[in-house]
C-alpha cells in the first residue's frame, strides 16, 4: 500500500504528551483512519488496547519496550481514541475491528511480530492471527478471552447494564460510562486517578463521538445465539493450535475477567502464567511484569 495512506497524527494538550511522548501517525483505511503509535526499532510488537481504552494506556508498557530495542506498534480501535469515529453503532463486531488492524499490519509490512491483547484486544488480535497466521510469532494475553462459548455465557452485570434500553445510552453518551468507575475494575483503585480518567476522557469529550464504548459492551455475548459467538470459533481454533511462544499475564482481582484465566489455561495449557493483585487495567497497575512477558516472547 502506497505511503500516501499513512498522514501525521493530531496534536495532544502538552498535559498528555507529557505522560505518552511517543511517536505517533494515522492510516487512512477507506472510510475509516486508524491512529497509532509507531516508536523503536528491532522486532515489532503490536499491543491493543479493548474498551473503553486507546493507545495512551500502553505509555508505561512502551517506556520499558522501546529503550530494549523494541519496535512498539499501538493502534486506537476504530470509534476509540484518537481513530475516526463513526456514527452508525452496528459496523462494531469482532469481525470490523480485526478487518481494521490486519489492514494496518499489512499496510506496515509487518510480517513477524509479537501480538499482546487485552480486553477486547486479545479476540481482536487472536482473530487477525487465524486469518494471517505468517504474521505472528509469538502472542501475550492479559485479560481478554479468546474461547468459544459452549453453554450459556457467564455475564457480568457491568454487561447486562449495557443491553438495557435507554438507560444504557443515557450512561454511555451523556455520563461517559464507564470511564468515571474504571478505578473500581483495579486492584489499586488508586491506578487510574484523576489523571488518568482526564486522558481517558479526552478522546470521548464529544458526546457526538461516544457510539463505540457501548456497542463494544453489547459485542459482549449474553446467549450463544450472538454473532461474537461464531467468530470466537475461529479465534479459539487458532488459540488451540498455535505453535509458537505464548504467555499469560493475569489480574486476578479483575472482577469482569479475572475468572477467565481457567478458559485461557486450557486453551493454552504450555503458557507460562504470571499471577499478579492487579485489576483489569493491568498496564495500569504492573506495566513492568507485562513488559518482561513480552521480552521473553520476543
Amino acid at each position: 500500500m502506497a505511503e500516501t495512506a499513512f498522514s501525521a497524527a493530531p496534536a495532544l494538550p502538552a498535559w498528555i504528551t507529557e505522560q505518552f511522548p511517543y511517536a505517533r501517525r494515522v492510516f487512512h483505511n477507506g472510510a475509516h483512519s486508524i491512529h497509532f503509535v509507531d516508536e523503536g526499532s528491532g522486532p515489532a510488537v503490536l499491543l491493543q488496547h479493548g474498551n473503553p481504552m486507546w493507545s495512551y494506556l500502553w505509555r508505561r508498557v512502551m517506556a520499558r519496550l522501546i529503550p530494549g530495542g523494541v519496535r512498539v506498534i499501538a493502534p486506537d480501535l476504530v470509534g476509540l481514541g484518537l481513530s475516526s469515529k463513526p456514527r452508525d453503532p452496528s459496523i462494531h463486531t469482532l469481525e470490523f475491528h480485526a478487518n481494521q488492524i490486519s489492514a494496518l499490519v499489512g499496510a506496515l509490512q509487518l510480517d513477524s511480530v509479537v501480538i499482546v491483547g487485552q480486553d477486547w484486544g486479545g479476540p481482536i488480535l487472536g482473530l487477525l492471527a487465524a486469518r494471517h497466521p505468517q504474521w505472528v510469532r509469538g502472542a501475550v494475553f492479559a485479560n481478554t478471552m479468546l474461547a468459544q462459548p459452549t453453554r450459556q455465557p457467564r455475564t457480568t452485570s457491568f454487561h447486562r447494564f449495557a443491553n438495557m434500553p435507554v438507560v444504557s445510552d443515557i450512561a454511555f453518551r451523556h455520563l461517559l460510562f464507564p470511564i468515571p468507575v474504571l478505578h473500581k475494575v483495579q486492584g489499586d483503585p488508586h491506578s487510574i486517578g484523576r489523571r488518568e480518567k482526564k486522558a481517558y476522557r479526552f478522546p470521548l469529550r464529544d458526546r457526538s463521538d461516544r457510539v463505540a464504548p457501548l456497542a463494544f459492551a453489547r459485542m459482549v455475548p449474553l446467549d450463544l445465539a450472538h454473532p461474537t459467538v461464531r467468530t470466537l470459533g475461529e479465534v479459539d481454533a487458532w488459540a488451540r493450535n498455535f505453535a509458537g511462544p505464548v504467555r499469560l499475564v493475569w489480574g486476578m482481582r479483575d472482577p469482569i475477567l479475572g475468572p477467565s484465566l481457567k478458559k485461557m489455561k486450557k486453551l493454552f495449557p504450555a503458557a507460562p502464567v504470571t499471577e499478579t493483585d492487579a485489576g483489569h487495567f493491568l498496564q495500569e497497575e504492573v506495566p513492568m511484569l507485562l513488559a518482561e512477558a513480552i521480552l521473553k516472547v520476543l
